[in-house]
């Protein structure tokens, strides 16, 4: 295995991303020889291929290292405020399952998607807001009986409407905002002082990665046009501490990342 610096004073403190395949698969013994948090991705067919067992030994490990977690529901194909009742019960089956898993790792917090498109669902936003709430009213429960926290992230949205308005009807502690920056810039197109601080109260995880702001691709921070230094004077200044969670998809990214963070300090304003 490739020798790195030694980041735990980083890796102790944020969670990064890591689809369930690649984790069993290739980069388990990496996490836990370099004590790097996962966010496990449910994403694709291992909700349906996997035994209860392969996730117990894998929830094992990470216990057995003193690793902490966090989930990332699948959203793939998922409309999780269909209003057709057959599509609707298929999505919310496939999130019942992944939310079955939060009693076996215990994650701090497990990342859920919308699927909003105003181009789409904002011509019937009452009828799609009904739906979604049924949704997420019931999955907010699962993840409050488990001491976890559900965490509705953005993607496609443009403005933060939606989410303020779900969170607000959800009224609950247990259920708040995951910002993801890399979607801002590739997708909405719009910057994080048009989210925050309208979506402040509900902040409770940060999803970190970079881009030029064509597209979704997912860099290390610092390696693309988004201004990092400001975010973190925000949160700083209103006393959010939100979850951290590092999204590189290649290796070279992650400990791009991991130096990126241990050069600026920034973990260090969310301290306290």
């Amino acid at each position: 295995m490739t020798r790195h610096n030694n980041y735990t004073h980083i890796s102790s403190r944020c969670f990064v991303n890591a689809p369930w395949y690649d984790l069993k698969e290739r980069y388990l013994e990496l996490f836990t020889e370099h004590k790097i948090q996962p966010e496990i991705g449910l994403e694709g067919l291992c909700l349906y291929e996997e035994s209860i067992d392969s996730f117990r030994e894998i929830a094992h490990i990470l216990k057995e290292n003193d690793l902490s977690c966090t989930l990332h529901a699948p959203f793939f194909d998922l409309a999780p405020g269909a209003l057709d009742p057959e599509i609707l019960e298929a999505s919310r089956n496939k999130l019942r399952k992944a939310f079955a898993l939060i009693e076996i790792f215990q994650p701090k917090s497990i990342v859920c998607h919308m699927n909003f498109e105003q181009n789409k669902q904002g011509y019937k936003m009452e009828k799609w807001a009904e739906s979604s709430l049924g949704t997420w009213r019931e999955l907010t429960d699962i993840a409050s009986k488990n001491n976890c926290l559900l965490m509705l992230e953005n993607t496609y949205e443009t403005t933060p409407d939606a989410h303020e308005r779900m969170l607000s009807s959800l009224d609950s502690g247990s259920a708040g905002f995951c910002l993801d920056v890399g979607h801002l810039m590739s997708f909405a197109r719009s910057p994080w002082q048009d989210w925050l601080p309208r979506l402040s109260p509900w902040l409770g995880q940060l999803h970190l990665h970079d881009n030029n702001g064509d597209q979704d691709q997912h860099l290390a921070p610092g390696l693309g046009n988004f201004n990092f230094a400001e975010l973190f004077h925000f949160l700083n200044s209103n006393g959010l501490r939100p979850l951290v969670t590092l999204e590189p998809h290649s290796e070279e990214d992650l400990w791009a990342a991991f130096a990126y963070l241990d050069k600026t300090k920034l973990l260090d304003q969310l301290s306290g």
